[in-house]
C-alpha cells in the first residue's frame, strides 16, 4: 500500500505565533512582533496527536438519507473506542482510540431531514417530506438526495431551513462536543461544514473547528454560497471572542475553484484578498476517502506517485474537474510566485488529512474499511471491491460507481504540548501539523 504523507514545510509556511494578531493593523502587528520571542519555538516537550476532524452524523442531511442513525454523542464514543452499529448492521470499533475528533454536520439544513420524519415539525409537511417516509432502496435513497442537492444549487434553497429545528441541532451538536471534552485525555471541537458550490457542482466546501465556544448559529449557504463572506463572518465573530478557523477540503473535485487565481467575483487576487484568507484559512485537507488533493498526473508529470488516489470528477457528479486551480502543490508553487512578484501570498497552507465519513466513524484503516455513505455502499460489491455476481453492463465485473475510486483515509497529526483544545487549536493555528493517509506515522 502506498503511504501519502505529507509533510509541514517550515519556510513555506512560515509557521506564525502570533496568528491571532492578524487581524490588527500592521503597525500594531509589527510592534507586537518585536516584543515576541522567535516565530519558531522548539518544542521539545510537543507530542504527535491523531484526530479526525471532518466527521458527519444523523444531524446532517445527507448522511441520514444514507441511513445514518448515529448521533455526535455515538461519534464521540467511536473514537474513544466504543462498538457503534454501521447502518448496514454490523459492528464498527477503532484499532485504538483516538486523540481527538471534531463533529462537522452540514451546517445546511442542519437536522432537517431528520425532522422531516417528525408531524410535529413545521418542515414535516415541505413537498419533500414525503419522499423521506419511503427510503426502503438505494434507488430512493438517492432520488431524495438528488432533490436535496436541486434546492441547494438553486435559489430555493431557504424553503429548507426550519429555523427550530435549524437551532435545536446546533445547540445538540455544541452540548456533546461540551460532554465528551476530556482535557489530558481525549478533545472535542464544536465544529460544522459549510457546504458551498460555485458552478455546476464545483466544490468549495470547508470545515469550520472553534477553539472553544461557537456562536449561536453557524454560517451556511443559506446566508451566502461566497466563502469570502464566510471569513468575513469569521472575522466578526473572532471581534465577539469567538475564534475559529476554516478548513477546505476536496479541492480535487472543485473543478479549478478551490485555488483560483481570481477571487468569486472573477477580479485578480490582492494582499487584502491574502490576508482575509490566510487569517481565516490557515489549513487545507490534503486527504481523506473521496480523494487526495496534493497533485495530479496532469500537473507533475514526472512524479511517479502523483496518481495516488485521484478523482477526476466532480462531487456527485460524472463532470470532468479541471486538475488546474484543484491542487496544494499546484498552489504552493503559485502561492510563492505571487510573494516574489507582489509581496502577498494567499496559499501559504499547512495541511491535515480527515475522514468525512457519514458513518459518525472514522475510515481511515484499509483493512477494517466501511467507506462512508451508509446503506449506499455498505457492501464491497457496492464499493467495486470485489466482483458482481453478473459482468454489469458496460462489461466490467466490478460495480462502475464513484465509490470504487474512493479509499481509506485519513488522519489529521499535530504536534501539541498536551491533548486540550488550547493546546491543539494552537498546534493548527502554527500549522505544526501533517497528514496521513491513516496509518499513524509520526513526523
Amino acid at each position: 500500500m502506498r503511504i501519502l504523507l505529507t509533510l509541514l514545510v517550515f519556510v513555506l509556511q512560515a509557521c506564525d505565533r502570533s496568528a491571532y494578531s492578524t487581524a490588527m493593523p500592521n503597525r500594531i502587528a509589527e510592534e507586537k512582533s518585536a516584543e515576541q520571542k522567535p516565530a519558531v519555538s522548539v518544542g521539545i516537550d510537543r507530542q504527535v496527536l491523531f484526530g479526525d476532524l471532518h466527521v458527519h452524523t444523523m444531524y446532517s442531511f445527507d448522511a441520514f438519507i444514507f441511513g445514518t442513525t448515529a448521533s455526535p454523542d455515538m461519534a464521540y464514543e467511536f473514537a474513544k473506542g466504543s462498538v457503534i452499529d454501521h447502518p448496514g448492521g454490523f459492528e464498527m470499533k477503532l484499532r485504538e482510540p483516538l486523540d481527538f475528533y471534531g463533529v462537522t454536520d452540514h451546517a445546511s439544513y442542519m437536522g432537517s431531514l431528520r425532522a422531516m420524519k417528525d408531524p410535529s415539525t413545521n418542515i414535516s409537511g415541505h413537498e419533500l417530506a414525503k419522499g423521506m417516509q419511503d427510503l426502503s432502496t438505494t434507488e430512493k435513497r438517492l432520488t431524495q438526495f438528488g432533490k436535496i442537492l436541486d434546492f441547494v444549487r438553486t435559489e430555493r434553497r431557504n424553503e429548507l431551513l426550519d429555523k427550530a429545528v435549524f437551532q435545536d441541532a446546533w445547540d445538540r451538536i455544541k452540548a456533546a462536543a461540551e460532554r465528551h471534552n476530556d482535557p489530558g485525555n481525549f478533545t472535542t471541537f464544536i465544529a460544522y461544514e459549510y457546504t458551498a458550490f460555485s458552478g455546476v457542482l464545483e466544490n468549495l466546501h470547508r470545515n469550520v473547528i472553534f477553539a472553544g465556544e461557537g456562536p449561536s448559529l453557524p454560517f451556511s449557504i443559506i446566508d451566502s454560497s461566497n466563502p469570502e463572506d464566510l471569513w468575513r463572518w469569521m472575522d466578526e465573530q473572532r471581534s465577539q471572542g469567538i475564534e475559529a478557523l476554516a478548513i477546505p477540503h476536496n479541492s480535487n473535485v472543485s473543478n479549478g475553484k478551490m485555488f483560483n487565481l481570481i477571487d468569486f467575483a472573477g477580479n485578480p487576487l490582492d494582499a487584502a484578498y491574502a490576508d482575509l484568507r490566510m487569517r481565516n484559512e490557515p489549513l487545507i485537507e490534503i486527504s481523506q476517502v473521496k480523494g487526495t488533493s496534493e497533485t495530479h498526473p496532469a500537473l507533475s508529470p514526472n512524479d511517479e506517485w502523483a496518481d495516488f488516489e485521484i478523482i477526476n470528477t466532480r462531487l456527485a457528479s460524472n463532470l470532468l474537474s479541471d486538475p488546474k486551480g484543484s491542487y496544494a502543490r499546484e498552489a504552493l508553487r503559485n502561492g510563492l510566485e505571487f510573494e516574489t512578484k507582489k509581496a502577498f501570498n494567499p496559499f501559504k497552507f499547512g495541511f491535515v488529512s480527515a475522514s468525512d465519513t457519514h458513518n459518525a466513524s472514522y475510515a481511515g484503516d484499509e483493512d477494517n474499511y466501511w467507506s462512508k455513505l451508509g446503506l449506499i455502499d455498505d457492501e464491497p460489491v457496492e464499493r467495486g471491491s470485489v466482483p458482481l455476481p453478473e459482468t454489469g453492463e458496460n462489461g466490467s465485473p466490478y460495480a462502475n460507481t464513484n465509490y470504487h475510486s474512493w479509499g481509506a483515509s485519513g488522519l489529521a497529526a499535530v504536534w501539541a504540548d498536551e491533548n486540550t483544545r488550547e493546546s491543539i487549536y494552537s498546534a493548527l493555528r502554527r500549522k505544526e501539523t501533517f497528514g496521513t493517509s491513516g496509518p499513524k506515522i509520526k513526523v
